[in-house]
């Protein structure tokens, strides 16, 4: 599936609409996020998040790896948010990143192609890509 975005609140929405898409479904449910830096992918976590109603801010957690965020309004316990940016695969197996990955979770990983060996099956791929205008965006989801 590709999707094309004119600019970040089209990217908002899309992932609003994702998000409310899995709201019924039963977890984990990991998202494997890639793309170069600056194509979206905090901006649909972002989007993301909000849809299921989690309230606080959500940041690029570059420095602190990996956030939980409690989730009421759906099937899923909790959403962590992942940033891989930084850190290795045999590294976020040492924080038993594993047992995340199971249970009623939703997963959503930034910079997911650096980890990809430690993934489960099943893993949705979002690759986003600037497009063709400054604020255009490929998104394509496998």
């Amino acid at each position: 599936m590709k999707i094309k975005t004119k600019n970040a609140k089209e990217t908002r929405a899309f992932a609003q609409k994702l998000a409310k898409d899995f709201v019924e479904k039963r977890g984990p449910l990991i998202l494997a996020l890639s793309g170069d830096l600056g194509t979206g992918k905090t901006t649909f976590t972002q989007s993301f998040a909000k849809a299921l109603g989690v309230k606080k801010r959500i940041l690029s957690p570059t420095f602190l790896i990996m956030k939980r965020f409690p989730l009421k309004m759906s099937n899923f316990q909790n959403l962590y948010h992942l940033d891989a940016y930084r850190i290795k695969a045999p590294d976020l197996k040492k924080l038993n990143v594993e047992d995340v990955f199971k249970g009623q979770n939703i997963v959503l990983i930034e910079w997911a192609d650096r980890v990809k060996e430690i993934l489960p099956k099943g893993t949705i791929w979002i690759r986003f890509e600037h497009g063709k205008g400054e604020n255009e965006r490929q998104i394509t989801i496998n």
